[in-house]
């Protein structure tokens, strides 16, 4: 099976139809207050489809709780037998990070990843990048090993399990904690001919 990649075309952005099929739990909480469980079905960066108890009214705003995913906001545009389809509303910036984890997401899904050492791991030729945070700051780390898939960075920093990084131009996600730094798995799998390039920090 092919890993998943959502691509953003100059003028268009085709990621915003690209839907992506996983299934998350989370909560749904609705215009009128009342809040319910809810069960993620597909997802795209414009819009997601959920199974709920409670479906509420075409039109209705509703904000969204997804375990992995975090707040999604938007508009009831679809009511169904068993649940509702939402728009996404959100930023650009926004979507691309959320374009980003549904491609993470969706590749562990499509190729059965774990959060693991699945490929072989060396020290790059250049050991200083960068990792970007969400809020935009950008720190310099020290790569202390890395592989296709993912890389152990030694850093102060200490994001939060989960959260979305950028290391170079390399999207990704922090996994774990260690003494002297933070463990990442990469966005997408690379490939030996573009990685060391892609996380070097020359990208100021």
């Amino acid at each position: 099976m092919e890993a998943v990649q959502l691509d953003i075309a100059p003028t268009e952005d085709r990621r915003m139809h690209q839907r992506v099929k996983l299934s998350l739990l989370g909560r749904c909480m609705f215009e009128d207050r009342r809040e319910c469980p809810c069960q993620l079905v597909d997802i795209s960066p414009g819009g997601a489809a959920f199974i709920s108890p409670f479906c509420g009214e075409k039109g209705q705003r509703v904000v969204a709780y997804i375990d992995q995913i975090g707040r999604l906001e938007g508009v009831i545009v679809r009511v169904t037998g068993n649940g509702f389809a939402m728009t996404i509303n959100a930023s650009p910036r926004k979507r691309d990070k959320l374009a980003d984890i549904l491609t993470w997401l969706a590749n562990r899904h499509v190729l059965n990843l774990a959060e693991d050492r699945r490929h072989a791991r060396r020290v790059p030729r250049r050991t200083e990048s960068v990792m970007e945070l969400p809020d935009g700051e950008k720190v310099p780390v020290q790569v202390i090993d890395m592989s296709l898939s993912g890389a152990a960075l030694c850093t102060d920093a200490r994001p939060p399990r989960g959260t979305v990084v950028r290391l170079g131009r390399l999207g990704a996600r922090v996994v774990r904690h260690f003494d002297d730094g933070i463990a990442i798995e990469f966005m997408r799998v690379m490939s030996d001919a573009v990685i060391e390039k892609t996380i070097e920090k020359d990208f100021f």
